[in-house]
């Protein structure tokens, strides 16, 4: 790993190893580059947010719960993801590696926890690249509806290889652009809705929209129950500003930053699309039903969009949507590759994923990671694409794991900091609310894994389909539990724990 701030509180360790901090490095090794600044981790964490779920799956939200039950279940959501950020910038300003929850889970839970989540972050996001060049392929038929998919999901990815192979400076600038589109559109997608709201733009329907039928309640707390899952998917990849940590400059000062100013962003823009669009159109509109991505002309945004009289608003969207759609697998890429490098590093994955290239990257555990995508891409095409929906069903759950991994990681870091005399004043960034933040967030998660079977059953599923919902959760325990028996790894003993911080040069 590359080295550290040498001159920051509590970073020093026993003599030896300071006075050989301080010699001239003679290994001639390369290492992972520290080229990401506060914008680029910013933009990582609030890009990795806002995807289709806000642009196409916003409206089914309002039309299962209501304006009032959509806004409720996001806001609680919202309240989860805060904390849970809060835990993590704490841990990744101080310990900023590229494997964060793998690192942590290793360090503070047990061995065998921080492999099977480093295992089970990079078989996600793997899978989610997959599934992106699928929606690419999907929301290109809107231009050139005769063209073969495949060409696109070729060509898109060759572009992800180009921003990822050459320097993770050159990921990061790829991935700032792509989500500042992102931010612009929902920012002037709110600006518009609101004059539309009093009326600058037609006339205003007031809040007749927020009190008709069941409004704004709609279908109780099962109704909120539903839309919370939904919110819960939608703010995956705010943890990725974890792994990006470790190649941030000065990440002491960065990852602070961003963590205090992702989640307001991304709560804002959530929060205040709902309004608008639960504003804006009935909750009864059987347009808000349809969340087909290849179907833009239905999306709530060019519902809006249209109803101001925004020129070629579903060209528009369709644009935006596949910036989205390419934001999601430029940075599943990458955090898929750098959890394969550090698993590589520790020795959980065969040594030459480890292997970096003069500018930095890891490009074997890069190449391995397409492979994979592109093998779960095919298997789309192969019969009537049985395999690949139970692929990515197995990664249904991959990210509520990873977020409770956080969570119990964080409480055991901070126990682990208590118990070996050190003050908190060492650490960079302190997390708000520690214990009851990373409990309660924990206990969200919990909520959100259990009610999803909930909801399968009330809505009349079968035994196949709580499996193929559920079947990410054994995997997980497969591994956790037969690393453990094959390693006979104990628990992390906190009074113990591994509390040394990579040196940043």
């Amino acid at each position: 790993m590359a080295p550290e701030h040498a001159g920051q509180p509590g970073r020093a360790t026993q003599a030896g190893q300071a006075e050989r901090s301080e010699q001239p490095q003679q290994s001639a090794e390369p290492q992972l580059q520290r080229g990401l600044h506060a914008r680029h981790l910013t933009m990582i964490a609030v890009g990795g947010a806002i995807g289709t779920g806000l642009f196409v799956a916003s409206g089914e939200t309002i039309s299962q719960a209501g304006p009032g039950g959509a806004l409720v279940a996001y806001g609680l959501i919202g309240m989860m993801v805060y904390l849970l950020m809060q835990s993590l910038g704490e841990m990744a300003a101080y310990l900023p590696v590229a494997g964060s929850f793998e690192e942590y889970g290793r360090r503070f839970v047990s061995p065998s926890f921080g492999f099977a989540t480093g295992w089970n972050y990079w078989y996600n996001w793997a899978i989610t690249v997959a599934a992106e060049l699928s929606a690419a392929a999907l929301v290109m038929k809107y231009w050139y509806p005769d063209t073969p998919g495949w060409v696109w999901s070729a060509v898109f990815l060759a572009l992800l290889i180009l921003l990822n192979a050459l320097s993770v400076r050159t990921y990061g600038e790829g991935e700032f652009w792509f989500a500042l589109i992102k931010v612009v559109t929902v920012l002037a997608f709110i600006a518009v809705g609101l004059l539309m709201i009093v009326g600058v733009f037609g006339a205003s329907p007031g809040l007749a929209h927020w009190t008709e039928g069941e409004a704004p309640f709609v279908n109780g707390g099962a109704g909120i129950l539903a839309v919370f899952m939904v919110a819960g998917f939608s703010f995956q990849g705010t943890e990725m500003v974890g792994i990006a940590a470790g190649e941030a400059r000065d990440p002491a000062t960065t990852v602070p930053r961003a963590t205090r100013t992702i989640f307001w962003r991304i709560l804002i823009f959530y929060i205040g699309a709902i309004v608008v669009v639960g504003t804006l159109v009935a909750y009864s509109d059987p347009n808000l039903l349809r969340t087909d991505i290849s179907d833009i002309a239905v999306s709530p945004f060019t519902l809006v969009f249209e109803r101001a009289g925004v020129a070629f608003a579903a060209a528009v969207m369709n644009a935006v949507i596949l910036t989205a759609v390419l934001s999601a697998g430029n940075s599943g890429l990458y955090v898929s590759t750098r959890m394969l490098f550090a698993l590589a590093e520790q020795g959980s994955a065969p040594k030459f994923l480890a292997r970096l290239t003069r500018r930095g990257v890891p490009l074997n555990a890069m190449i391995i990671t397409i492979l994979v995508a592109t093998a779960c891409f095919i298997s789309s095409f192969m019969g009537d694409g049985k395999a690949y929906a139970w692929l990515v069903n197995a990664s249904g759950l991959a990210g509520f794991i990873t977020w409770m991994g956080i969570a119990w990681s964080h409480y055991n870091f901070r126990r682990a900091f208590i118990a070996q005399g050190r003050s908190l004043d060492e650490l960079p960034f302190k997390a708000r609310f520690y214990p009851a933040g990373p409990i309660v967030a924990l206990v969200m998660c919990a909520v959100v894994i259990v009610g999803q079977s909930y909801l399968i059953i009330t809505s009349g599923g079968g035994a196949l389909d709580l499996l193929s919902s559920y079947i990410g959760l054994p995997l997980f325990f497969g591994l956790w539990w037969g690393h453990k028996l094959i390693t006979k790894s104990p628990a992390a003993d906190l009074s113990r724990a591994d509390l040394s911080a990579p040196k940043i040069s």
